[in-house]
């Protein structure tokens, strides 16, 4: 059903209305009766600020009278809560000009003004904006949401859509003021006025006439600083503060006091040279320029990542149509398509093989460092690299639907989200400049009426305002999480969200999947035993009706079953009425009878029983004593017991090591299975792993996970299958195996690019050191201005020191974050490699 076009706007309002809270609509998907209606509208009144509310069916919309529009992300939730959808979509923007973390609030809160905006995070690190939107038609947002960053002192426009699906923002043109020579000059300008005071230091006395200072330091205050005053100005303008105003008031008291003092002492008539302090405003305009270029460089190495990602995709792709190769631009490449790739080059799409054999080295999108072997039907992805042979491939994806791009969206998602860490920042960010402004002040009040020193009372004043740093405090989260996610993503780790990768480093508890994360996945029939086994062809048969009943289906087991028919070249019948039995099996009709096949748990439910000593369930005892899963054909309407079939699935060569680690971080593990408890106790011992909850139906996963959350536990969900996707968005981390399901991966926060389990604790480790590297970047951010900004207040410091301290700040927490690079996951033994 289709849903207003407008995705969220204030209702008209009567003529003779009385002046009221304001009405907004917001439209609702799901809703189907007049009891849909009632409970929307229930759930809606009980958001605080909503005043009144009214549904309509028929166009799908709920108008909300409510004080703010700020209680419009309260009330999406409630409807969610509730039941049903309001359609959100995100719409992500590039902010330019943003110098510190006050610039960061301030662009957030001129989003989230704008009617049909449920939320907005900045990014200062990659000068991002993701906004989320309720309902459709971001398109049309859009120019309210420039005009909103413009208003508030800003330049936004569009992420557009790359050719491999992730994002680019248009590129900042390499002009003259962004490069190093806007550094070099000022910088050069600057080197005579200090040095009479390095001179000063060897006992040589020598001066630079007023005039000439005045001539060194203008250009650099009012063309190398201009972009100060302009950003200072709009940021004043609109009522805030941010570091170019700190910067531009800062060094305009100091040119503003040399000249005044420079016309004083020509006043004078020769009363000697007064010092001025010239060199403290260039100076510092210098060091911030110099500071600023340095971190954009520093910021431009966190993002490596991305950039080594989108590298990976060829520009072109040699394609066959009509039995003629041709090279073609990628873009041209379509679904379906033929395309052959050599020895050596770089594969352009996502395909099957249909012909040759190779290697494939895909350690730049897994972090394996093994090539791994391609025959014909195994899938490649685009950006691996062929090996020794010439393949031909079956166009399965391309564009911004390759697992490449798939990568590079959910690297650049994680990247522009903020941790929930960044919330203290963000809070102390909204005062930091006024609160500086009000110490500065105080300081020249202070030092000129207890000592009647004006000058030095300006200069102490000018200190505090240059030596504050809220730059350091907006770079200390995102630059971190930058470099985190970016090292994660080189071995094979993909971080969803900023939420995810803090709230790993707290996890306790690991819940594994058994099928397909613990194990191979790739189950085989290692017994079959019919209940009359005096019947020549009884195991055919009973193999022909396990075949019907699993045709067309893609769980593991059903594939296993499927190819031991296929090997035996068996005629399998066509089974009608099929029915999954989650949890338990599957049941259908073969020739008309009703047939069931699945699990101990199905067969006791069915009726079937069988005798305690009979040699069917001896077998099956002894089989699950040997970890292997029993499932159970069943003649449902005779409540019999047609045979068994068994199956095997190898334990991954990684993975007691992987649990191993775990333990010795402290970790304990848990095994939620839906086998047999014989089966999944099996390759527990096997792997040490701590409890075993078998024969757990796919609803109930999520509810264990819930208990051991209950009893205290921070839980981590590891799984693969579609039935693990409410265990892991149940969780507090979600990780799925990208060699499962989209559904799995969709309802994680941090999915692993290859099936090695080892990569569980990797995650863990790699949250650890982003988190530890995002609290030093938060200590030497509050470090600077919790000491600096009383030394200067003090007159301990004079403004170049404190320009300089304040330009180092934002350097050293950048540098602190690029370490992360360096970050890389434990070895593996030997074993755990094979």
């Amino acid at each position: 059903m289709s849903t207003s076009s407008l995705p969220l706007s204030p209702a008209p309002s009567g003529a003779n209305t009385t002046p009221a809270a304001p009405e907004w609509r917001l439209p609702i998907e799901g809703m189907t009766c007049a009891s849909c209606v009632r409970r929307v509208e229930n759930a809606l009144a009980k958001v605080p600020g909503v005043r009144s509310v009214a549904v309509n069916l028929a166009t799908e919309e709920a108008t909300v009278q409510a004080d703010s529009a700020a209680v419009l992300p309260a009330a999406a939730d409630a409807v969610a809560a509730a039941g049903y959808a309001v359609p959100r979509t995100e719409l992500e923007l590039t902010v330019r000009e943003m110098t510190c973390a006050s610039c960061v609030g301030r662009v957030e809160r001129a989003l989230r003004a704008v009617s049909g905006v449920v939320d907005a995070q900045v990014n200062l690190a990659t000068e991002r904006a993701l906004v989320t939107l309720v309902g459709g038609g971001a398109a049309d947002m859009l120019p309210a949401l420039t005009e909103a960053v413009s208003r508030a002192g800003y330049a936004a426009e569009p992420v557009a859509e790359t050719a491999t699906g992730g994002q680019t923002a248009p590129e900042r043109a390499a002009d003259f003021w962004s490069g190093p020579w806007a550094v070099a000059i000022p910088a050069a300008l600057s080197l005579p006025l200090v040095a009479p005071m390095v001179l000063g230091w060897f006992g040589i006395d020598w001066n630079v006439p007023a005039l000439w200072q005045w001539l060194l330091a203008t250009p650099v205050q009012f063309v190398f600083g201009w972009r100060f005053y302009r950003a200072g100005w709009k940021a004043a303008r609109a009522g805030t503060g941010n570091m170019d105003l700190l910067v531009a008031l800062g060094t305009s008291a100091a040119y503003g006091l040399s000249l005044w003092l420079a016309w004083r002492g020509a006043a004078a008539h020769g009363a000697g040279h007064p010092h001025l302090y010239f060199e403290s405003a260039a100076v510092v305009i210098t060091l911030v320029r110099l500071g600023k270029w340095l971190e954009v460089r520093a910021k431009r190495q966190t993002a490596d990542a991305i950039r080594a990602l989108a590298a990976l995709r060829p520009d072109t792709a040699r394609v066959r149509r009509d039995g003629v190769d041709t090279t073609v631009p990628l873009a041209q490449v379509r679904v379906g398509d033929e395309v052959i790739v050599l020895p050596g080059e770089r594969i352009p799409v996502d395909g099957v093989v249909i012909d040759g054999d190779s290697h494939a080295d895909e350690s730049m999108l897994t972090g394996e460092s093994l090539p791994v072997p391609k025959h014909v039907d195994d899938r490649v992805t685009g950006g691996a690299i062929n090996g020794e042979g010439r393949l031909v491939l079956r166009t399965a994806a391309v564009g911004a639907e390759t697992v490449l791009a798939r990568i590079i969206r959910m690297v650049e998602h994680a990247q522009a989200a903020k941790a929930p860490i960044q919330r203290l920042v963000d809070r102390v960010s909204a005062v930091f400049v006024p609160v500086v402004l009000a110490i500065a002040l105080v300081t020249l009040l202070g030092w000129g009426l207890a000592l009647g020193d004006w000058q030095s009372a300006l200069l102490n004043a000018v200190a505090v305002l240059v030596i504050a740093c809220p730059c350091a405090l907006g770079l200390a989260t995102p630059t971190a999480i930058i470099a985190g996610t970016g090292a994660g993503a080189r071995a094979g780790i993909l971080v969803k969200d900023a939420e995810a990768l803090e709230t790993a480093h707290r996890v306790n508890v690991v819940a594994f999947d058994k099928t397909g994360t613990l194990t191979v996945g790739q189950p085989e029939v290692v017994a079959l035993l019919p209940a009359d086994a005096t019947a020549g062809d009884a195991p055919s048969l009973l193999l022909r009706r396990l075949a019907a009943l699993q045709a067309g289906s893609e769980h593991p087991l059903a594939r296993a079953v499927l190819h031991a028919a296929g090997q035996r070249e068996l005629t399998v019948p066509v089974a009608s009425e099929l029915r999954a039995l989650p949890g338990r099996g599957i049941s259908g009709r073969i020739d008309g009878v009703a047939w069931a096949l699945g699990s101990e748990r199905l067969r006791k439910e069915l009726g079937a029983s069988l005798d305690e000593g009979s040699a069917l369930q001896r077998e099956a005892d002894a089989l699950r004593r040997a970890g292997r899963t029993v499932s159970w054909l069943i003649e449902i309407d005779a409540r019999r017991v047609e045979g068994l079939v068994a199956f095997g699935d190898a334990i991954k060569p990684g993975a007691r090591e992987a649990v191993a680690r775990l333990h010795a971080a402290g970790v304990r593990t848990v095994m939620l299975s839906g086998d047999s408890q014989g089966a999944a106790a099996q390759v527990a011992d096997a792997l040490g792993i701590d409890d075993v909850q078998a024969e757990v139906l796919p609803e109930d996963k999520a509810a264990r996970v819930a208990a051991l959350k209950r009893a205290g536990a921070v839980v981590a969900m590891v799984g693969d299958g579609v039935n693990d996707a409410p265990a892991l968005a149940a969780a507090d981390v979600g990780i799925a195996m990208s060699t499962g399901t989209d559904v799995a991966m969709h309802a994680a926060g941090i999915t692993l690019m290859r099936g090695d389990p080892g990569l569980v604790a990797d995650a863990l480790a790699m949250s650890h050191r982003t988190v530890r590297k995002i609290r030093q970047n938060l200590f030497w951010a509050f470090i600077y201005n919790v000491i600096g900004i009383p030394l200067a207040a003090a007159g301990l410091l004079s403004p170049v020191v404190a320009g300089a301290a304040m330009a180092f700040s934002s350097v050293s927490v950048v540098g602190n974050a690029l370490l992360l690079r360096r970050w890389r996951p434990a070895p593996r033994s030997e074993a755990a490699q094979r």
